[in-house]
């Protein structure tokens, strides 16, 4: 069988859910068309069972004839061999169908969602992504899987039709009429089915990003004593999409009733039909018998046909789900061919901050957001007027390996702890990156540095990391996510609130390590920490988006009292006569101590009664 999920996925066709659900199947035509075949071999040889039977009974019971019997007893050991034999094979096909369209869908949404990188979460919720991989992978695996059946019980109905036209005009015309009156009669209820899955998986995927970003926030959610009045609001949005699923549920139920009543009541009209015939000698008893196993039978294929109606119609939805993340575009495109020898200074014209390389710096911000759009810029996650050594950021190839942003929303890998903080191995030489011998130097420093020594040696170097390092606190992962982009080493890296969720002490030995470490090496800190100003070689103030103050950070609180109003949380006052360069820093690092107090060791919050 097929070794799955394959190497290449290929290149999916989204201009509408339609084409895309075409290019899953002319993906695996060959296994489809297997399934197809098998599922028509499988289904005939259970539709020619009753000719076989009737003929049994006129040619052997009713005749006397032992040796027509036993022939004919020997054809349906035959059928029932080949029934058995093809219904294993085609379901292994279509298992093989299922899992290849869902393998192919993951594999062609994951490859979207790293193209896509920091455009992900802005554009799309992460219970939507979630709800992808888990519910529309099923979906689209259950159409491909329902073509070998579906092909089988469309054939069977054709032959049964034409076996009955031979035997008895009037019954196969019953048939041949009843088939697509019955398709005619279901045909409305799949819209109001389709509207209501749409309407459901919605509000599905909007639950998931709420219970995820509930799960994340637990912590902080319990330390606020706002617990309850999530758990309410999850719980009432929980009911609606109950209350949808019910719908959807009952939309389905009708589907499924018609799929068994309409098919039922044809089957009773054959049944009838050919009752009378035999009592009026039209037709012998074994076609008696036959025509109503035909009619029990054709129960089975036009219930499978209108299965397979209902998996269409889910994976159609599914599909259009899908194709809404294959549409999404980056923000900002890498498609830089320069590359610029040596370093140089990083300058955003939008603000006017200038980055010296080689250096500390630290923005300080009134407004956090501004601080964050010029990081964004800086590691062109958004598009602006951004040079590095006078090329712009557009031109330049491999500018994520050349500037590298960390942010707080960053997650810990899964895995051996070491291992998910270490660099990537690479060849002696390569810029950015360790080569193997020096990994583990090279970890334990960014380790030192980022004060994280202390969590590697209790947890151990090999200690599993679980699913985004949620086994350490607050502080802890933000330690272990400094350690991890100090061990990268790039030639320019862009911290954002680095040390927000550690104590004052914590904080104190980063922000003195910190430029030893990254020394010859360009380093941005967006932050308004008097311990981490404090240590920088230069300080940007930014109000309004762009610098209004730079300079050393005793200077500027000094000289500047809007950048000691945003630094000490604005409880500053006018500093005493001739006192101004002693006091505002000995203000600004009592406000740390302040800070300490508040974090209570690592971010990790009180809980409220």
């Amino acid at each position: 069988m097929k070794s799955l999920p394959v190497e290449d996925p290929g290149t999916p066709d989204h201009r509408s859910p339609a084409r895309y659900l075409f290019w899953l199947a002319r993906t695996q035509a060959r296994t489809l068309a297997g399934g197809a075949v098998l599922g028509v071999v499988w289904m005939l040889s259970q539709a020619l069972m009753p000719a076989v039977i009737g003929r049994a009974i006129d040619d052997g019971v009713a005749a006397r004839d032992g040796r027509a019997l036993l022939l004919w007893a020997g054809a349906l050991l035959v059928l029932g061999v080949v029934q058995a034999a093809s219904g294993i094979a085609r379901h292994r096909f279509a298992v093989t169908n299922w899992l290849a369209a869902a393998y192919r869908t993951v594999q062609v949404v994951t490859r979207q969602a790293t193209r896509l990188g920091a455009t992900l979460p802005r554009r799309l919720s992460a219970g939507e992504v979630v709800s992808v991989g888990v519910a529309d992978v099923s979906h689209l695996g259950g159409a491909m899987d329902i073509v070998g059946r579906g092909s089988g019980a469309v054939v069977a109905i054709v032959a049964v039709a034409a076996i009955l036209l031979a035997a008895s005009p009037p019954l196969g015309l019953i048939v041949l009429v009843g088939v697509p009156v019955i398709l005619v009669l279901a045909a409305p209820l799949l819209k109001p089915f389709r509207e209501r899955e749409e309407g459901h998986r919605e509000l599905v995927g909007e639950l998931t990003t709420h219970a995820t970003d509930l799960v994340a926030g637990l912590r902080v959610l319990r330390g606020i004593g706002g617990e309850r009045l999530f758990f309410e609001r999850y719980r009432d949005e929980s009911q609606r999409v109950r209350e949808a699923g019910v719908r959807v549920a009952r939309a389905e139920s009708r589907l499924s009733g018609a799929e068994v009543l309409l098919p039922g009541l044809l089957v009773a009209l054959v049944t009838w039909v050919g009752a009378r015939f035999a009592a009026q000698g039209t037709i012998s008893a074994g076609q008696l018998v036959a025509f109503y196993g035909y009619a029990v039978f054709l129960i089975h294929p036009l219930k499978t046909v209108g299965e397979a109606a209902g998996k269409i119609t889910k994976a159609y939805v599914a599909a259009g789900r899908v194709v809404a993340v294959l549409r999404l575009r980056p923000e900002v495109a890498l498609e830089g061919t320069s590359r610029p020898a040596g370093g140089g200074e990083l300058v955003d014209a939008a603000s006017g901050v200038v980055v010296r390389p080689g250096r500390l710096t630290a923005i300080a911000a009134a407004d956090p957001r501004d601080a964050q759009a010029i990081a964004d810029r800086l590691g062109r996650y958004a598009d602006g007027e951004v040079t590095y050594g006078g090329t712009p950021l557009r031109d330049i190839a491999g500018v994520r390996e050349l500037i590298l942003v960390a942010v707080n929303e960053d997650r810990l890998f899964s895995g051996p702890l070491a291992e998910s903080l270490a660099p990537p191995r690479a060849e002696e030489g390569a810029p950015g990156q360790a080569p193997e011998e020096s990994l583990e130097r090279v970890l334990d420093r960014a380790l030192e540095t980022a004060a994280a020594e202390d969590i590697v040696a209790a947890a151990g170097r090999d200690a599993h990391v679980a699913e985004a390092g949620r086994e350490f606190s607050g502080g802890q992962q933000q330690r272990l996510r400094l350690a991890r982009a100090l061990a990268a080493d790039p030639e320019v890296l862009v911290l954002v609130e680095p040390t927000s969720a550690v104590d004052a002490h914590t904080e104190a030995r980063i922000a003195g390590r910190l430029g030893e470490g990254r020394r010859g090496r360009t380093t941005v800190v967006c932050t308004t920490s008097p311990l981490m100003l404090d240590r920088a070689d230069h300080v940007v103030y930014v109000e309004n988006g762009a610098v209004a103050a730079q300079g050393r950070h005793r200077d500027l609180l000094a000289s500047e009292p809007r950048y000691a109003a945003a630094v000490t949380r604005g409880e500053a006052s006018d500093p005493a006569p001739g006192r101004a360069e002693d006091s505002a820093p000995d203000r600004a690092q009592d406000r740390a101590q302040d800070r300490a107090q508040e974090t209570r060791g690592d971010a990790e919050p009180a809980a409220h009664p």
